[in-house]
């Protein structure tokens, strides 16, 4: 493989293009006309521009990516992450052009999809699932004798969905139908299908993914977990590696769980296996990820392995080289997600001009970024502006060289979550271990981050007056 396009853009596109160029691979970059100035496409060997600012008329088309692979002479696609990273029929077509899809067969993207499909396939394997039912439901009185059946609250699911679309939690039975509707038409218009399913609702659950790798050859392992319960609608906006809740015995059936999963569906490459974790730390499977995580960074500095050079390695058609009894944890690693969202008002985007864009650098500091000072934030896409990371020889460590970083992070001219970050690592709740998916629920508040704000304010006050009378002391200092 001696050239490799990239059909993404932002930080994951320079990410991939990094450990490509490491590897000797040449780099294609595609952007549209609103990243005509973009990072990726000048950190890119070559670049073509493939459409306008909409990604439907640019990052999701499909048959113009590979029409431009071939033109340029590419070996393979890394589709990255979202746009058409999962997308069967996307990966289907690069196979069908003699193209090397870096990522899983179509068929196991297919499976994997659709929630329904992807619990029947792993029923073989006796994994544990959240009650409910396995197929597709439309009508609401089915729905609440089903939830009669193992009790409120229920979840109403998509089952093409992800992201927290077509997703509805129902407490009482008076609320199915209204519900329901709802969860349809917003499945429909986010995946063009409808379908939806119903489950038990977890209460006070964790959210745990573990990472797989597979190769062509039928060897599969897992590179431990990672913990993804701090969100704000649904989507994850703090990861880490390892998961405090965890025990030694937990991980190893959680990581064969997660690595029959993988077999279940003849699995290759890198993805994710995700859980819901309760609090008896029963564990259930939720869904399979077939693709590369935004959160893989966590994972690759707890274990010292470059997850896009296996994904490379094993696109080619190579041997992963290693086996489970060769992975072990080696200290802590903590993600935060810098958006361009304002978390004084319900997250929602900050579109505008980066006048200040000053990363932080340090020891065990990483930032996967994608933008540069000048830039304006496209509306078009995800919001999401960089991926700080911090690692430690223990949790306490990685969080306090968080909370540094964040400091020394420097953005003017949009809203970010970076305060949002450090409210976090801040809060007793985190640092003690001891939250679930419901943290920004329970303890996050445009105020709470006000407040927090004001005593940073005055502490720093006092310290400045403080600095000021101890300068004036020495300036009245006789002459001797």
């Amino acid at each position: 493989m001696k050239k490799i396009l990239v059909a993404n853009r932002g930080e994951i596109a320079i990410r991939v293009m990094r450990t490509a160029k490491k590897m000797g691979i040449k780099t294609v970059a595609v952007f549209s006309k609103a990243d005509r100035r973009a990072p990726h496409v000048k950190y890119a060997d070559e670049a073509v521009c493939i459409g306008e600012a909409p990604s439907n008329e640019s990052y999701l088309l499909g048959d113009k990516i590979i029409e431009v692979a071939k033109t340029l002479n590419a070996d393979g696609i890394h589709p990255g992450y979202g746009f058409l990273s999962e997308n069967a029929e996307f990966a289907e077509a690069v196979e069908n052009q003699n193209l090397t899809f870096i990522g899983p067969r179509s068929k196991a993207i297919k499976m994997m999809g659709d929630k329904l499909a992807a619990k029947d396939a792993v029923k073989a394997y006796d994994i544990p699932m959240v009650p409910g039912v396995d197929h597709a439901i439309k009508n609401p009185e089915e729905a609440i004798a089903i939830a009669k059946t193992i009790g409120f609250p229920i979840l109403i699911k998509a089952a093409a969905g992800g992201g927290g679309k077509g997703m509805r939690v129902v407490n009482e039975e008076k609320d199915v139908i209204e519900q329901m509707e709802r969860a349809i038409s917003e499945a429909t218009s986010a995946f063009g299908d409808g379908s939806v399913f119903v489950e038990k609702y977890v209460t006070s659950p964790r959210h745990i993914e573990i990472q797989i790798m597979a190769d062509i050859h039928g060897n599969v392992v897992h590179l431990f977990e990672r913990e993804c319960s701090i969100q704000r609608r649904h989507q994850k906006v703090i990861e880490e590696a390892p998961s405090v809740v965890l025990t030694p015995e937990l991980r190893a059936k959680m990581g064969q769980a997660a690595v029959d999963v993988a077999k279940s569906c003849d699995y290759v490459g890198a993805g994710t296996v995700e859980f819901l974790l309760d609090g008896e730390h029963n564990f259930y499977f939720l869904e399979m990820n077939t693709r590369l995580q935004v959160e893989h960074p966590v994972t690759e500095l707890i274990t010292g392995i470059d997850l896009v050079e296996l994904q490379i390695k094993v696109a080619r058609g190579e041997r992963l080289g290693i086996i489970q009894s060769d992975l072990a944890i080696n200290g802590h690693a903590l993600e935060l997600r810098v958006y361009a969202e304002d978390p004084l008002n319900e997250f929602l985007p900050s579109v505008g001009h980066l006048e200040t864009y000053q990363l932080p650098v340090g020891d065990n500091i990483r930032v996967d970024n994608g933008f540069e000072e000048g830039m304006d934030i496209p509306i078009y896409y995800d919001p999401m502006l960089s991926k700080l990371i911090t690692y430690g020889k223990t949790r306490r460590e990685a969080i306090q060289l968080m909370i540094k970083a964040i400091e020394k992070y420097t953005v003017k001219g949009v809203k970010t979550t970076l305060p949002f970050g450090r409210f976090v690592c801040e809060h007793n709740a985190f640092r003690s271990g001891n939250f679930d998916t419901h943290f920004v629920k329970k303890h996050y508040s445009p105020l709470a981050l006000e407040a927090q704000r004001k005593q940073e304010a005055e502490i720093a006050a006092l310290a400045a007056l403080s600095q000021y009378l101890e300068d004036q002391k020495l300036v009245r200092l006789p002459i001797q």
